[in-house]
């Protein structure tokens, strides 16, 4: 049975559909109000749980440690990092927000324990950080295009002040476009006001939903994953003509020294297009099956049982994917992003270092690491990079 995923899925009971309300809820006699809990069978309930929970603590871990690399180290401030910030905080919410309520409806669809003003909280920040997720991934495809394909722009249009200013209206704008959605919402009980029949619903005419949904679902889906499928094209044919220039370029007499600088700032640049590139694509194929649920049923009006069907696994589906979203960012980073790598690894390992000393265990044999999170080192200084201690712990 489709859980209740606030403003990110389709309320299932509304006056206009009564019949299909009963269907999927099994009210099993309306008239005298009675209500019978038709829940998933624990075979499906209790694998999604367990993958929720591992989404959860994975997704948490992950973006809490984004941040605090970010926060700790003035070298990993700069315009891509300062979205990717804000990109982990959308996923936090969703997360911290999302999940308990997504468990819950998983294995007791209704009575919402959190009355009207926890629905509309609910539908608010959900319907937020839906809008924000797919403006801070834009805005930072829009920052790398013109990094790469106009870097004179760079210095005033690649800045830290000018990313805070667009976070910010990009925050400020999806909570305003948050706002009809959760007009429409509300407590919808059984005609004898039954509080176990409590369901945070869609109150309002369901054409007006179903517009809002179609909208919404152009607006901040399809249209910025078309924008960014195009920038990113644009950036892979700039970077492949750009290498072929500066391989004619290098051949003509540069030295060697000169040469592998190019070459590593041209690597570097590479590895951050690949890591973004990654980073959008896994989001737009999590994303989907999600606004895939949101035209089923806003274009559907007359369900059957095959339809029915569809849909509870096109729910669950999307249900998984819509949280993994949230989880797999940190993840594409420590795989794909040297830099990050490091900085994860430095702030995990000195964490463990300070514990230790704390509880005045002796001190741990080291192994020197390599980082370049801090950057590079004092002008002409020979060392280049920031020493990373990490202890070893002997069994």
């Amino acid at each position: 049975m489709p859980c209740f995923r606030g403003a990110l899925c389709k309320s299932l009971c509304n006056q206009e559909k009564v019949d299909i309300c009963a269907y999927f809820l099994g009210w099993l006699n309306i008239s005298q109000c009675q209500l019978a809990h038709e829940q998933h069978s624990v075979a499906i309930s209790l694998p999604v749980t367990t993958i929720y929970l591992l989404i959860f603590l994975t997704g948490l871990s992950g973006n809490l440690l984004t941040c605090a690399v970010i926060a700790k180290h003035k070298k990993m401030r700069n315009p891509t990092n300062f979205y990717l910030v804000s990109l982990a905080v959308s996923d936090l919410l969703v997360l911290m927000f999302g999940m308990p309520l997504e468990i819950y409806d998983l294995w007791q669809n209704y009575p919402f324990p959190f009355g009207e003003g926890g629905c509309y909280f609910k539908t608010f920040l959900f319907e937020t950080v839906c809008f924000a997720s797919i403006l801070n991934v834009t805005a930072l495809s829009v920052e790398r295009y013109i990094a790469v394909v106009h870097p004179l722009k760079t210095r005033y249009l690649s800045t830290n002040q000018h990313a805070k200013r667009v976070i910010t209206v990009i925050w400020v704008a999806s909570m305003i476009c948050a706002i009809p959605n959760t007009s429409l919402h509300g407590i919808f009980y059984l005609p004898e006001q039954m509080e176990e029949s409590a369901i945070c619903t869609v109150l309002k005419p369901l054409w007006i939903y179903n517009m809002v949904m179609q909208i919404t679902t152009v607006c901040f889906y399809f249209i910025p994953m078309v924008v960014i499928s195009i920038l990113y094209l644009v950036m892979g044919l700039h970077l492949s003509r750009d290498r072929s220039q500066r391989r004619e370029t290098l051949d003509n007499g540069y030295s060697s020294h000169t040469r592998i600088k190019i070459s590593v700032e041209n690597g570097r640049r590479r590895q951050v297009i690949k890591m973004l590139s990654i980073v959008v694509a896994v989001f737009g194929l999590c994303w989907a099956p999600f606004h895939i649920e949101r035209l089923l049923w806003s274009s559907i009006s007359h369900w059957t049982d095959l339809m029915h069907n569809i849909y509870q696994y096109v729910h669950l589906l999307s249900g998984v994917l819509f949280y993994l979203s949230s989880a797999v960012n940190p993840i594409i980073y420590s795989l794909l992003s040297t830099r990050f790598r490091e900085c994860f690894r430095e702030l995990v390992c000195s964490h463990v270092d300070e514990s230790s000393s704390v509880r005045g265990s002796p001190p741990f044999p080291k192994i020197l690491l390599h980082s370049t999170c801090l950057g590079p080192g004092r002008r002409g200084a020979k060392t280049l990079t920031h020493t990373l201690f990490c202890p070893i712990t002997y069994h």
